[in-house]
C-alpha cells in the first residue's frame, strides 16, 4: 500500500506521514525532495508554482510510486496533490490510497507560521488554497479534519484504512 497524505502547505503532511510510516516501519517519501532546484527557489521567493512547473515533479513522484508498488514496498508519501489531475497522475494502481488533511485557512496559517526551516514562503498559502480542488466521491479519498494531535490523526487514518 502507498498512502499519499495530501493538502496545502502547513497542513501537517510531513508530520503525519512520518508518524504513520514509523508506526508500521514503512518507507517515507517527502515529495518536496523530488522538486528541481528551480521550483524550490521559486517557492522560497514567494512565487506560486504553475502547472508547467509541477508536471515534471509529478512525473518523478509517479515513477517512485510505481517502483514502490512493483517492489511490493509499503510507503507513505507526503505530497500537496492539490488538483484532481495531479492525484490521477499519482494513482498508479488500487494500492495507492489518498488521505486529505483538511483544515480552514486560519488553522493552517497558524501552523505554517510556527514552522521553521522550510523553504515554502508562508505568503504562498493563499495560492495553495486557490489551487486546491476538493476531492469528489469517485476519487475514493479519505478526508481527515485537522485540529487534533498528530497521533489522534494517525490513529483515525489507520482505523479508516483498516490498518489497525
Amino acid at each position: 500500500m502507498i498512502v499519499i497524505v495530501f493538502g496545502v502547505s502547513g497542513a501537517g503532511k510531513t508530520t503525519i506521514g512520518k508518524l504513520l510510516a514509523e508506526e508500521f516501519g514503512w518507507k517515507f517519501y517527502e515529495a518536496d525532495d523530488f522538486h528541481p532546484r528551480s521550483n524550490i527557489e521559486k517557492m522560497r521567493s514567494g512565487l506560486p508554482l504553475t502547472d508547467e512547473d509541477r508536471w515534471p515533479w509529478l512525473e518523478h513522484l509517479r515513477e517512485q510510486i510505481t517502483r514502490s508498488v512493483t517492489a511490493k514496498e509499503n510507503a507513505v508519501l507526503a505530497c500537496s496533490a492539490l488538483k484532481r489531475a495531479y492525484r490521477e497522475r499519482l494513482r498508479v494502481s488500487d494500492d495507492v490510497k489518498f488521505v486529505f488533511l483538511r483544515g480552514d485557512y486560519a488553522l493552517i496559517e497558524n501552523q505554517l507560521r510556527r514552522r521553521r526551516g522550510h523553504f515554502v514562503n508562508p505568503e504562498l498559502l493563499q495560492s495553495q488554497f486557490a489551487d486546491l480542488e476538493k476531492s469528489q466521491p469517485d476519487e475514493d479519498v479519505l478526508t481527515v479534519d485537522l485540529g487534533r494531535s498528530p497521533q489522534e490523526l494517525v490513529d483515525e487514518i489507520k482505523a479508516k484504512l483498516g490498518l489497525v
